[in-house]
């Protein structure tokens, strides 16, 4: 994807906040927990927080949380949702938190819309030595034979190349992380899945999919088309045909670790 249309894409949520709010899913708590294992405290800024679905379980999870969000709209339903957080305008590329000042940073469904070349150093700038950087994404379980022939009716606009477990685990393996170099430094990369569901109904579901980026940016005739297709595909399945079914997910949690500095060697200056 080029970058102006990456930028489009990750400015088209404000516009359909509240429907955002409503219809994604949370996260499971298990792999929030994961996530957070290794880090040396529970200071945790949720970077990208969009209307605060991760916010939300960190909350929950027991973390002492800064929310950062770039999009006004977003930024507006999270204190609407979460009035008790803190939460502050700013962006994975200009994060208004001090240095070494947080114990992990995590972010939901939003590290794909970061530009490391710029986020890396300022993402390694307010977290401490040892610290955790953990991008979270809520994903479809497509090894469920209804979810697989979702995902074909749907087109990548509604369930793109992160969406499903194995397209995620090459997707992310290591395409967001920060880059080597600089002064601080990142160890290797660790993938973990956790099972999740969220409670649906064919309308909701086809809620959910409209708030997808890529649905967002498409023309209304294509959109209405695509939705159309998805409504015709769920009324066909005795899975999701009549009343309330649980959408099989997984949250998928790419860790890494900020290592310590190395320590200065015997007779070299530090200034």
């Amino acid at each position: 994807m080029e970058q102006d249309e990456i930028l489009l894409h990750a400015s088209s949520f404000g516009a359909a906040a509240t429907a955002y709010a409503e219809h994604r899913p949370d996260y499971a708590q298990a792999a929030v927990r994961w996530a957070l294992e290794p880090a040396p405290g529970l200071r945790v800024l949720d970077l990208g927080a969009g209307t605060g679905k991760l916010t939300a379980t960190l909350v929950a999870v027991g973390a002492d949380v800064t929310a950062v969000e770039p999009d006004p709209a977003m930024l507006a339903e999270l204190h609407r949702v979460l009035p008790d957080v803190r939460a502050l305008p700013g962006s994975a590329e200009a994060i208004p938190l001090p240095d070494a000042s947080v114990d992990a940073v995590l972010a939901g469904n939003a590290m794909h819309w970061f530009d490391m070349a710029v986020a890396g150093p300022e993402i390694a700038r307010v977290l401490v030595p040892g610290g955790i950087l953990s991008g979270l994404w809520n994903v479809m379980d497509d090894r469920v034979d209804w979810i697989a022939g979702l995902a074909r009716v749907s087109g990548s606009a509604a369930i793109g190349p992160r969406d499903t477990p194995t397209s995620w685990r090459a997707e992310t393996a290591r395409a967001h992380l920060p880059k080597a170099g600089g002064s601080a430094r990142f160890g290797s990369p660790e993938q973990a899945g956790f099972p999740h569901g969220q409670r649906r109904t064919a309308d909701s579901l086809v809620a959910t999919l409209a708030t997808r980026a890529g649905m967002l940016v498409m023309p209304d005739p294509v959109r209405e088309a695509t939705l159309g297709r998805i409504r015709t595909f769920l009324a066909s399945r005795p899975e999701t045909a009549d009343g309330e079914f649980t959408l099989p997910m997984l949250t998928c949690v790419l860790r890494v670790r900020r290592l310590p500095a190395d320590p200065p060697q015997a007779g070299v200056p530090t200034a």
